[in-house]
């Protein structure tokens, strides 16, 4: 007899990512100026920083099958499965410093043993790699 796999949950939960209010704020922000048929705001992870993974964030034209969906007030967040587990734990913010503004991403990797932060040079979260 075989256990039966957990079934797909296809929203994101606070225990995989948390998004601040004012992250919300400026991510409904981006869909309201967004130039139509967007979907939401995709986070991604890719190979290649200097820590082994980089992601970011760029728009959704769709939900795709493996996604995960975080829900907000005036935006629609998309995670796939893969991604997800890299950045399950993942706090995402939004910083303003003067004229430089940023999404930043704390706890990023935390459930693959990471930091979020680069070992060459002590760079974290942010929007992807050193240098």
């Amino acid at each position: 007899m075989s256990v039966p796999a957990e079934a797909f949950n296809p929203q994101i939960i606070d225990s995989e990512i948390k998004i601040s209010a004012l992250a919300g704020e400026q991510m409904a922000e981006l869909v309201k100026q967004a130039e139509g048929g967007i979907a939401g705001i995709r986070v991604f992870v890719s190979g290649g920083g200097c820590g082994g993974m980089t992601y970011g964030m760029t728009y959704a034209e769709d939900v795709r099958d493996n996604d995960k969906v975080l829900e907000g007030e005036g935006y629609k967040l998309m995670v796939d499965s893969v991604a997800l587990a890299y950045l399950k734990g993942c706090d995402i913010d939004f910083s303003q410093d003067g004229l430089n503004q940023s999404f930043v991403f704390n706890n990023v990797f935390k459930a693959v043993g990471g930091s979020g932060a680069c070992g060459g040079c002590g760079a974290g979260g942010g929007g992807g790699g050193c240098g």
